[in-house]
């Protein structure tokens, strides 16, 4: 029986990663154990893949103008027909198209949570506080950036409010411009009162602790049919979500400008003071 145990570490070529205690410290409470090493027959073959936020911001910039439709026809341009097209399901909590605040594009931070298979005999104050320190707690707060849209794998697990009001306003403060998952969320009229653009499958009504619990952050999750990795672009609107591939994401930009509506070809000709659409003589 071999119970020996290795480091999880990050390289160039390796095909295992992970990423260092210090950038889980949690806001609030408790803070949820990670593992530092995993049993030698378990094997991960997505690396975790880190960029800066100055090449986070100049991605968003070449985002900024676009719409779901621009960036769809671009993928298909570069041969990424319907990779990305997250299901319409999940779709905006609410829309504003006089100022058009719904709208978002952002780098993706992500974080599963799945259903429990524990059960506790009375769920008291002690006992929540217990689970949200240390069973299904928010630890992907700390590496929530400027930009960063929230992407939430939580399919399967049910009635878990794993969104309110609260939390969703706490991540704002650490940069998040939106928030998309595939489970559920509460609190719906305080969350539009306060704009934040949240696209979301289902309600939901009961709290996290006792529901679910939290399986991993920045790490590939499937939402809507769709492969998110950390550092992809996500961008949402009244259509719908879509999901770049970081390693395509300059390229899919530059081919969606073309598609900009007579709306966004104006605002990008007068904030930017270039005109990509005129005809040369």
């Amino acid at each position: 029986m071999r119970n020996r145990r290795r480091t999880l570490f990050l390289g160039a070529t390796a095909a295992l990663a992970i990423i260092g205690t210090a950038a889980w410290r949690a806001a609030g409470a408790g803070q949820q154990p990670t593992e530092q090493t995993i049993p030698d027959d378990v094997r991960l073959f997505m690396p975790y893949r880190d960029y800066s936020q100055a090449d986070n911001d100049r991605i968003l910039g070449l985002y900024k103008y676009l719409r779901v439709a621009d960036v769809s026809d671009g993928m298909d341009v570069v041969g990424l027909q319907d990779i990305g097209l997250v299901d319409p399901d999940i779709h905006a909590l609410w829309k504003d198209t006089d100022t058009f605040s719904h709208r978002m594009a952002g780098i993706a931070v992500t974080a599963r949570y799945v259903p429990t298979n524990r059960r506790e005999a009375r769920m008291d104050q002690a006992t929540i506080n217990r689970w949200y320190g240390s069973l299904t707690s928010e630890a992907f707060m700390s590496v929530l950036h400027p930009g960063s849209v929230l992407v939430i794998d939580a399919t399967d697990d049910g009635e878990s409010r794993s969104i309110g009001s609260t939390n969703i306003l706490s991540w704002k403060e650490r940069g998040m411009v939106g928030l998309v998952t595939s489970g559920g969320l509460g609190d719906t009229d305080e969350i539009i009162h306060h704009k934040v653009p949240t696209y979301f499958r289902r309600l939901a009504r009961g709290i996290r602790p006792g529901r679910n619990e939290l399986e991993s952050v920045n790490r590939p999750v499937v939402v809507g049919g769709v492969l998110v990795q950390p550092g992809d672009v996500v961008v949402a609107d009244g259509d719908g979500v879509v999901v770049v591939p970081r390693e395509r994401a300059q390229e899919v930009a530059e081919a969606a400008l073309t598609f900009l509506d007579n709306v966004g070809r104006d605002r990008f000709i007068r904030e930017t003071g270039q005109n990509p659409w005129k005809k040369k003589q």
